[in-house]
């Protein structure tokens, strides 16, 4: 079975930085759009951002200008790099990608990694 492992998470002080990887366990046929989502106890998961498979980018209002998502196709990979970060963005962060495994299923299927947790705190 396919996982997407995601890496990076931890404890940065407010106005630091941090980098957030995503690979999977296994490969896929085609995989469409990539994105970080993040949640915090009692709310629902909010998507942070997400990139296109040609690179089109969509950012939450609230990250815009301090989050940048990319990815490496080659490489199966997606990531988020963080700056600036507020105690507000503290969150368990996920990945997910939409994506099929064969050329004979048209269907593309939501993938979700376990969370990495990302505490911002002084």
């Amino acid at each position: 079975q396919v996982q997407l492992v995601e890496s990076g998470g931890g404890l940065v002080q407010p106005g630091g930085s941090l980098t957030l990887s995503c690979t999977s366990s296994g490969s896929f046929y085609d995989i469409n759009v990539m994105g970080w989502f993040r949640q915090t106890p009692g709310k629902e998961r909010e998507l942070v951002a997400d990139i296109s498979r040609g690179g089109s980018t969509n950012y939450a209002d609230s990250v815009k200008g301090r989050f940048t998502i990319s990815r490496d196709n080659a490489k199966n990979t997606v990531y988020l790099q963080m700056n600036s970060l507020k105690p507000e963005d503290t969150a368990v962060y996920y990945c997910n990608w939409k994506a099929r495994r064969s050329a004979y299923n048209p269907v593309f299927i939501n993938y979700w990694g376990q969370g990495t947790q990302v505490t911002v705190s002084s």
